[in-house]
C-alpha cells in the first residue's frame, strides 16, 4: 500500500501544476503596509531590535510536528487572542525592526489568518517584507493542507532593496520528502530612515534548519556569514538574527531526555534510536562551535558566555516542561550587529513563555561612534 500511495504522488507531482512553490536563489520579498500607519519618525538616535520565532501563532498548543502532540488546525477564536497578545508584547517592547520566524500569511492550520497584517495593524510597526519557507496549495500530511509559511522583519521605517535568499535543501532526504519540504531562506531588507550618513543599514532575518543530519546547518550558517560579510565589506551596517537552531560555543548537546514524551525511549539499548531527532546537536558537524565565527567577528546582543546562562535560555518545548518540569533548555535564537549594542540592555523574555516555544530576545542598538 505505501508504494501505490508514493507511486500516486509521485504522478500527481509530475502530471499536474505543482502543489510545491521552488523559489529560485535569489528573489524580491513580498512587502506589506499597516492599513494605519503610526506617526514614526527617527530622531537619530538609539533603536530597538527584536527576534522572535512565534510559532505561527499557535503558543503552547500541542501540534504534531513538535511537542509530543497530535494536533494541527487551532480554532480562529484561540489564534486570534495567540496574535493579540504577541501584538501586546511587541508594543511593550516599543520595537522598531522585528525579526520573526514561522509566521503564517495563508495556512489552513490558523485559519488563513494573514499573520504578518495583522501584527502590522495591530502593533506600532508599519511596513514589512515576508519570505515564505513552505509554501503550498495541498500538503498531503497529517491534515496540513494549505499552508505558506515564512520568515519576516517588520519596522516602524520603510524598508527597501527587500530580497529572499535560498538556502541549500537537505541531503538526507527521499526526493518526495524533499519535495514537500520546507525551503529555508535568509531575508534582507535595507532601512533608509536608520542609515547613518553614508552607511546604510540593512536587517537580515534568518532560520536554520532544524532536524538535518548532512551538512546542511552548516551551508546554511555559512550563507549567512557570506551574506552578512558582503554587507559588512561594502561598508554598511546590518542588524541581524533570528532561530539559529544551534547552541552557543561552550553549550552542552545532548537534549533528548529533556526532550522525550512519555511514550520515548532514548540512551537505552532497547531503544529504536538512540538519540532523538534535532536534540542531539553532534549529529551536526561543528557544533556547538558552530556559530563561533558569528562571535568572533560581531557584536552579540547576549555574549557567548552569558549565552549558557539559564536567564538567557530561549528554547523551551512543552514536552520540557509537562513531562521533566523544565521550562527552557538551551539558547537558540540570537542578534548580532557590525556595529555596537547598547551595554546592559540586551533582554530575554522568558515572560513571553506561555506564547511560543521560543522566547523573544531584544536588543538597543547603538549609533555612537558611526562616522
Amino acid at each position: 500500500m505505501t508504494k501505490i500511495i508514493s507511486a500516486l504522488c509521485v504522478l500527481l507531482v509530475l502530471g499536474c501544476e505543482p502543489f510545491v512553490t521552488e523559489f529560485s536563489d535569489s528573489s524580491d520579498a513580498i512587502m506589506y503596509e499597516a492599513n494605519h500607519k503610526t506617526s514614526a519618525s527617527y530622531n537619530g538616535g538609539v533603536f530597538t531590535v527584536v527576534t522572535w520565532n512565534i510559532r505561527f501563532g499557535i503558543a503552547r498548543f500541542p501540534f504534531f510536528g513538535d511537542s509530543c502532540g497530535d494536533g494541527v488546525v487551532l480554532d480562529d477564536d484561540a489564534i486570534e487572542k495567540n496574535m493579540a497578545a504577541i501584538a501586546d508584547s511587541l508594543n511593550r517592547m516599543n520595537a522598531d525592526i522585528v525579526l520573526l520566524q514561522e509566521v503564517d500569511v495563508s495556512s489552513k492550520r490558523t485559519g488563513y489568518l494573514n499573520q504578518v497584517q495583522y501584527l502590522l495593524d495591530n502593533t506600532n510597526l508599519n511596513y514589512a517584507c515576508y519570505a515564505s519557507m513552505w509554501k503550498a496549495d495541498f500538503i498531503p500530511s497529517d491534515g496540513i493542507g494549505r499552508i505558506d509559511a515564512g520568515n519576516a522583519i517588520l519596522s516602524k521605517y520603510e524598508l527597501t532593496d527587500a530580497e529572499r535568499i535560498q538556502l541549500r535543501l537537505r541531503t538526507d532526504q527521499d526526493g518526495l520528502t524533499q519535495y514537500f519540504y520546507l525551503r529555508r531562506n535568509l531575508v534582507k531588507a535595507k532601512i533608509p530612515a536608520l542609515s547613518q550618513g553614508e552607511k546604510n543599514l540593512f536587517a537580515v532575518n534568518i532560520h536554520a534548519t532544524a532536524f538535518a543530519t548532512d551538512d546542511t546547518k552548516q551551508k546554511h550558517i555559512d550563507t549567512y556569514l557570506e551574506t552578512l560579510s558582503e554587507i559588512h565589506t561594502s561598508g554598511n551596517i546590518f542588524v541581524t538574527g533570528g532561530d539559529l537552531n544551534s547552541v552557543p560555543p561552550g553549550s552542552i548537546t545532548d537534549f533528548c531526555l529533556s526532550d522525550m514524551c512519555e511514550d520515548e525511549d532514548y540512551h537505552t539499548q532497547s531503544a529504536e534510536e538512540y538519540h532523538k531527532e534535532g536534540s542531539y546537536f553532534e549529529n551536526f558537524d561543528g557544533e556547538p562551535d558552530i556559530l563561533t565565527p558569528l562571535y568572533d567577528s560581531y557584536a552579540a546582543a547576549i555574549s557567548s558566555v552569558d549565552a549558557n546562562l539559564t536567564v538567557h535560555f530561549t528554547h523551551g518545548p512543552s514536552s520540557s516542561y509537562e513531562i521533566n518540569n523544565i521550562k527552557y533548555d538551551r539558547k537558540l535564537d540570537y542578534l548580532f550587529t557590525n556595529h555596537q549594542w547598547v551595554d546592559g540592555l540586551s533582554q530575554t523574555h522568558q515572560g513571553a513563555w506561555e506564547l511560543s516555544d521560543h522566547l523573544p530576545v531584544s536588543a538597543v542598538f547603538s549609533v555612537e561612534g558611526i562616522r
